[in-house]
Parts: C-alpha cells; structure tokens; sequence
C-alpha cells in the first residue's frame, strides 16, 4: 500500500503564520483604500462642488483670475474647504506642497478630492481646518492593527488546535490505558494525519500493542506457572508427611513441610489476584456487613497476634452496626486479613495495631494501623504493586502480593484503598466502600 505523501508539521506552522501575516497586510491595505475612497467621494459629494466648478471657470473667463479666486474662497469658507481651480496641465504649482505630496501618493492616509471639470480645468477641495473633514491617520493605523490582531489571532488559534488537541488526546488516552484500560488506541483520524503528529500516534499505537501483548502474555505464563505447579507440590507435599511417618529426621521434614507451605500459599497469593483481575468486577454480590467481618478477619488473627506478641484491636463507630457494603464477603475478607496480616507481620512485639471503622458521608471507611517502621514516602505509591516490597524499610516475609490483591478486590468492589505513614510512626492502610443498606 502506497504511503501517503507527508506534509510536516513545521511546514504547516510556518505557511499558517506567512499566509496570516500577508492576509493581514493586503486586507488591511484594502480597508484603508476603500476607506480613503469613500471619503474623498465624499468631499466630492458635498453641496454643489461640480456646479460651483462651472460658476467659477465663468467668473474666471468673465470677470479674471482675482474674481474666480475671491468666488471659491467665499464658497470654501462656507463649505469649511479649500477650493482651488486650477488648469489640468502645469496649474498645480498654485497648491501648496504638502497637497501636492498628497495627490501624487497613491497611498497617501489623506488625499485631497480632485474633481474634472470641463474645459481642461480641476477643481481641488481639501479641509479648511487640520484634519478636519479627513478621516484621522491614527483611525487607520488602528484599522492596520486591528485587522492583523484578529487575522493572527486566528491563526495562532487554529495552529494552537491544531498541535494540542491531537496532544491532549493522546495524554489522555496514555492516562486511561496507565488506569487499566488496554483496549484504548489513539484514534485512527489521529494516527492518519500526514504530519509528525499522525506519525507519533501510530508509533504510540504500535508501542502500546506491544506491550499489552508482553503484558499479556507475561500474566499468562505467570498464572499458568503458578497453576501447573500446585500439582507436584502437594505430591510432595504427601510424600513429606508419609516420610515424616516412616521415622525421618522430624526437624528436617518440618522445616521442608513449612517450605512446601510457603511455597502453596505464594502460588495460591498469585492466582488469587489474577482471577480478580480477569473477573473485575464480575462476581456475584450480596449485602456484607463490614463489622461483623472485620470480627471475622480479627478472630482468624488471634492467634497469630498473640504470638507475635501484637495487640490487635476493633474501634467501630455504633451507627457501622447496621450499616451494609455490597460485595463478595470472601474476597472482601481476604482484603481485610492480607492488609491485616501485612501489619502484624511489621509490628515489633509489645506494640498493637488498631482496625478503625467510621461511617461517613455514604461511604464506610476502615483503617488498619501499624505501629511498625513505617515506608519511606517515596515507596508508598508503589506497596500496591505485585511483587513489590519495601525491604529498606518494611523487611519481612512475604512476596509483595497481598497488598496487590487487596487493591484489585477494593477496586472490583467500587472502593478505594491508599496508604500513608502515622502520624507517630507506622504505616496506615485505609480502605473505603460504598455504603449499600443502613437498616
């Protein structure tokens, strides 16, 4: 398929603002001509100048030169102009210079009204008083501006248009696809200009396809990975315990069994947030009370609490008591127990974390406090990504999964999550659902 011809954006830009600028000069030369024109046809029009023309030519063959000439003035002081008649041919030298200067420019601001009259004569008319009668020179030059202000105006406008919106489409279409939405491509009105501009959106296109794809194809592997191993782990996980049976070293076949542990629950982290990442916010739903599951999640971290020495509580406002989310309780509970978890898991013995449940303004907010080492404030945006840890901070076990997989399920249940250090220390989770039913 035969490219079509480019026509570069440096091109455009510099034709827009020549073609501006001429446009301008020869419109505003046009408004000034017609303007001129208008105004010596009328001085011309004025009461009578052709006929006191013809008066005066007869004063001036009856009566001489002296008569004509007194005639015209007392006929210009009562118009308010200057009439001098004068022969078409070597006359001229009568006019004072600057009329002169006047009649022979042909661009001159103000030109005196020149009127033909018969017998080889011309009668002169300009005002009596200074720019009185003539249109003044300033109303011109403003006439000159203000025709170039609009005329470049527009076309700093239309080149403006031109380059950013086509810009502003794309950044926005990188900012939705950054959100999650992968399907997005700048439009093809974009990509098919002939320019740098529809160039830069193909390339963007191209690039943002190929790295879906290798995203893609990454979250597969990954998942298919992870799916493909459970099956030789819990065969060695039985064949651990049947070992275990048979009289092996107890220590080493518990230390293998815990490995083995660790190992199932990774793979079972890593499936978990790729099923709701393909579902999004595909799953059934019913009405959840978030109290009643909180105690839930706390109950089922008793035990690890007490023996990492952590005491861990519930603050609830009373009006959360009746008050519903809606959601799926089991996701919604391993989002609580791994934001929990991560807590207790940074939390030094003798310290406590505290599970604060508020209600307001529609929405339930829960957060889940740590009185742990904190994160340093650079790494907060990132504790949400799979596979991140802040190590320098927040060592621990662990693979950076569950604060990833509570982000995907909050989000899936229309909710908000976001993380920010104490204000004593620690690191605070806070998540927020919308409130379904208050009974």
């Amino acid at each position: 398929m035969k490219q079509p011809m480019m026509f570069p954006l440096f091109w455009r830009i510099f034709l827009s603002i020549w073609l501006a600028m001429a446009i301008t000069v020869v419109a505003s030369n046009l408004a000034s001509r017609t303007l001129l024109d208008r105004e010596r046809q009328a001085i011309e029009r004025q009461v009578g100048l052709r006929d006191l023309a013809q008066q005066a030519i007869q004063v001036r063959e009856n009566d001489g030169r002296g008569d004509a000439w007194r005639f015209l003035r007392a006929q210009g002081e009562r118009l308010g102009l200057h009439l001098i008649l004068i022969e078409q041919e070597g006359d001229d030298k009568r006019l004072p210079s600057s009329i002169r200067d006047r009649m022979k420019s042909g661009w001159y601001p103000q030109k005196p009204a020149v009127i033909d009259v018969a017998d080889g004569y011309r009668l002169i008319a300009w005002p009596r008083v200074s720019g009185e009668g003539w249109l003044d020179p300033k109303f011109f030059r403003f006439i000159e501006l203000g025709l170039a202000f609009v005329l470049i105006t527009l076309a700093c406008w239309w080149i403006a248009r031109v380059v950013s919106r086509p810009l502003k489409h794309m950044e926005s279409t990188a900012q939705r696809i950054a959100g999650g939405n992968t399907a997005l491509r700048v439009s093809e009105k974009i990509a098919g200009r002939r320019d740098e501009v529809g160039q830069l959106a193909t390339a963007f296109n191209a690039m943002t396809e190929q790295l879906c794809s290798l995203l893609e194809r990454q979250k597969h592997l990954l998942r298919d990975i992870s799916h493909d191993l459970r099956t030789p782990l819990t065969r060695q996980r039985i064949a651990i315990e049947l070992a275990s049976d048979s009289g092996a070293d107890e220590q080493l076949m518990g230390s293998i069994l815990r490995q083995n542990e660790r190992l199932e629950a990774m793979i079972s982290q890593i499936l978990t947030l790729y099923r709701v990442a393909d579902k999004g916010g595909d799953f059934e739903r019913e009405a959840v009370k978030p109290v009643n599951l909180l105690n839930h999640v706390l109950q089922d971290a008793a035990d690890y609490a007490e023996h990492r020495g952590v005491d861990c509580r519930l603050l609830a406002k009373a009006e959360l008591v009746n008050v519903s989310v809606l959601g799926d309780a089991g996701l919604l509970q391993r989002a609580f127990d791994n934001i929990l978890q991560n807590a207790l898991d940074h939390t030094p013995p003798g310290k406590r974390v505290q599970v604060i449940a508020s209600l307001s303004e529609g929405w339930v907010s829960v957060s889940i406090e740590d009185e742990g080492p904190g994160v340093e404030a650079a790494l907060l945006t990132k504790l949400f990504e799979p596979f991140f840890r802040a190590d320098k901070s927040r060592g621990g076990k662990g693979w950076g999964l569950g604060l990833a997989i509570a982000r995907d399920i909050i989000s899936a249940h229309d909710g908000e999550i976001s993380a920010a250090n104490g204000e004593v220390g620690g690191l605070r989770v806070t998540i927020r659902l919308p409130v379904f039913t208050v009974s």
